[in-house]
């Protein structure tokens, strides 16, 4: 056999474990669930999911359409990876997905839209990713909100929320970042934890399924450098949206 060739396979294997890993890795990070169990038992026929969230969740998306099941309506993100996954795995179910994320958007900035955006549109499952902004946005002095404003703030519209459409399931989608990028260095980390814990204490508080797109992101570096999941250490890369996707599926399994 030529090096070249053995060096072919070589990497074919590797490749392969590598993404054969990605669903057990991200089960590790999700205490109870296993990887290719699609039973999605939280989701009823008819059901109404909705994607709320800043630009991670916006990924472009078309923000003229506003239809749901649409392509262009959701971007190119992990909503559109996990949407497109659950529309194949449910056609007996016939989910109705939509995707509200906006570019930019803080929590104070979810609420003035929350009635249209949201309430209107009386969803059964409610995914919210935010606070990457409030952080950011406060550290580059755009912004005077603090971790005490964001967790009111959130503590306010998932409350607001709920006695509005007590029905609905959420998922508290936990805010990330990714060190060793172009915007996220070492100083990031213990200011930003605080974001996150206070998420994690919305999702504890009225009883959210929580998905640890931190954890999942810190293993997933240890199968590649930091730049191949996301270039600036907030927004994913291709790789990095199917990995999320990867993580939010296994959670409402």
């Amino acid at each position: 056999m030529s090096f070249s060739r053995r060096n072919f396979l070589t990497k074919s294997v590797t490749g392969a474990a590598v993404l054969a890993g990605i669903p057990a890795m991200v089960s590790a990070c999700l205490p109870d669930k296993k990887p290719g169990k699609e039973s999605y038992e939280i989701l009823e026929k008819d059901d109404i999911i909705l994607f709320q969230g800043d630009s991670i969740t916006d990924a472009g998306r078309n923000r003229k359409n506003e239809m749901l099941n649409s392509n262009n309506a959701f971007g190119t993100g992990y909503a559109y990876i996990a949407a497109s996954k659950l529309l194949a795995d449910l056609p007996d179910k016939k989910p109705e997905i939509y995707n509200r994320g906006i570019s930019g958007n803080k929590v104070f900035q979810l609420a003035e839209r929350w009635q249209e955006d949201c309430i209107d549109l009386k969803p059964n499952l409610l995914s919210i990713l935010i606070g990457v902004n409030d952080y950011w946005h406060f550290r580059n002095g755009n912004y005077n909100g603090t971790i005490e404003v964001y967790e009111n703030d959130y503590a306010r519209l998932i409350k607001e929320t709920k006695e509005k459409l007590p029905e609905v399931k959420l998922l508290i989608c936990q805010p990330f970042i990714v060190k060793g990028t172009s915007a996220v260095d070492a100083s990031w980390i213990d200011p930003f934890k605080e974001y996150q814990e206070a998420a994690k204490r919305i999702a504890n508080q009225f009883d959210a399924v929580w998905v640890p797109f931190q954890e999942v992101f810190d293993k997933a570096i240890e199968l590649a450098p930091p730049v191949y999941w996301t270039s600036d250490g907030v927004h994913p890369s291709m790789a990095g949206c199917q990995l999320m996707a990867e993580a939010w599926l296994q959670a409402i399994q």
